[in-house]
């Protein structure tokens, strides 16, 4: 069974949607099931009503997303999902239970939700609805007409977010108000036509992130600040600066519409002089003089318009970190509403008296281990004294030496200086037979005279 999870897997191909289910040319006879008409009631074999749904109903909003479109039509879906000569007899049925549940909206009826006062700028674009379209509602006809265009709710919002995703990376975001023609212009290849343009403005501004206002007879849209943020009404600094905008330009244009005058006049002037006019030559040097000056002084208003400009959005920079440290402070001051110097020092001192407390119980439970005993250290130290002692008597391990042989006594040898070596040292070369010990006979240990 196809589902819109498969369009990221399957290639495009030459169908309307850019995907198409598999059984779409393998399966003649499922897809005869499924161009045949619904039943009159879903009472009456609610399996296959519901396949048929489970079928069309993702791939019509489907195919108007890949396509980028939010309006719907009749007509144009049978076209779109003709097989062999044959159209789907079902796509009224499949429109009228998206209808029911939320998912289309009639045009007409999405822009009366819309509470706007500015509805009527889309006068000459928004189509009245036919007679017979009202005439059917009245008696209570849900059927769909062929030519009746329905919105894609799901579709137009997404559409709505990527609108404001494109103003809001856009040079035009510098100040929230625009003119329409140049947003129009902005969207271009987000809307495919005017009237999508159109529903996209009224789904963002009952979404209560941009309101639209005439001024002097063209259209400018405020947007909210920030992603989250709502709008508010235009006001007079909003028109203000917006109509410095507008003026600045102008005078840049007037400045790019001089330039190229003032090279025309420096052209033709050297052409004069190529041809030997040489009053002909001065007179255009004059006019290319003359608009010069004119140059010079637009520059000179551009740039106050421009300090201004620069002023004012600094000025606005400046309210919005105002903004955030009022904030800040008023977050802070919550946060430490029940928190006192007083209360952190008593604080502080019930922690060092629990960390007393602890203390204290720490050393009881230590003395209780040992039962009461208490053991004294003199007696201590003289314990390990004798098995010091003790230790002394028996004879060093010194296997890593076995030609070499220590004894030692139980008498602790005194400490002896550097003259009683050195007698010492004389005997053995005075000993009995004149000769001196060889470096390679067994040593003696040195054992004082007593």
């Amino acid at each position: 069974m196809w589902s819109p999870e498969r369009e990221a897997e399957a290639s495009a191909g030459g169908d309307p949607a850019g995907l198409l289910p598999p059984e779409w040319e393998e399966d003649e006879e499922r897809m005869s099931f499924l161009f045949s008409a619904f039943k009159r009631s879903r009472e009456v074999n609610s399996t296959d009503w519901d396949s048929k749904m489970g079928f069309w109903a993702p791939l019509v909003l489907s195919h108007s997303r890949r396509q980028g479109v939010v309006r719907l039509r009749l007509r144009d879906l049978q076209e779109a999902f003709q097989r062999k000569g044959s159209v789907p007899l079902g796509l009224a049925t499949v429109l009228q239970d998206l209808l029911r549940r939320g998912e289309l909206q009639r045009e007409s009826d999405f822009m009366a939700s819309v509470d706007s006062s500015w509805i009527s700028w889309g006068v000459g674009v928004f189509l009245l609805k036919p007679l017979k379209w009202t005439l059917s509602n009245m008696l209570g006809d849900n059927k769909v007409p062929a030519e009746e265009v329905l919105v894609a709710v799901e579709l137009l919002k997404e559409k709505a977010e990527e609108v404001y995703r494109l103003y809001q990376n856009s040079p035009l975001s510098s100040h929230p108000v625009v003119a329409l023609s140049e947003l129009s212009t902005l969207c271009a290849n987000s809307c495919p036509d005017e009237r999508t343009f159109y529903l996209v403005l009224l789904q963002l501004q009952k979404e209560k992130r941009v309101t639209v206002l005439e001024q002097n007879g063209e259209k400018i849209v405020k947007f909210a600040r920030g992603p989250h943020a709502k709008v508010s009404p235009v006001n007079d600094v909003d028109v203000g600066v917006y109509q410095l905008m507008q003026s600045e330009q102008l005078l840049s244009q007037k400045v790019e519409s001089l330039s190229q005058e003032a090279e025309r006049c420096k052209e033709e002037a050297r052409r004069a002089c190529r041809s030997g006019k040489k009053q002909l030559a001065l007179r255009s040097l004059k006019a290319k003089q003359r608009t010069e000056k004119r140059i010079e002084a637009l520059h000179a208003k551009l740039d106050t318009v421009q300090g201004i400009l620069d002023r004012i959005y600094a000025s606005q920079t400046d309210q919005m970190v105002f903004n955030a440290y009022q904030a800040g402070v008023g977050a802070l001051k919550l946060s430490m509403k029940d928190v006192t110097v007083e209360k952190a020092e008593s604080l502080v001192d019930q922690i060092q008296e629990l960390c007393d407390t602890q203390d204290e119980i720490s050393q009881t439970l230590a003395g209780g281990v040992t039962n009461g005993l208490d053991f004294d250290n003199e007696e201590l130290e003289k314990e390990l004294d004798i098995l010091l002692q003790d230790t002394t008597k028996e004879p060093l391990d010194l296997s890593h030496n076995p030609h070499e042989t220590l004894y030692t006594n139980s008498v602790p040898n005194p400490r002896i200086s550097d003259a009683e070596l050195e007698a010492e040292l004389e005997k053995l070369s005075l000993s009995e037979g004149g000769l001196v010990p060889s470096s390679k006979s067994p040593k003696r240990q040195l054992e004082p005279t007593l």
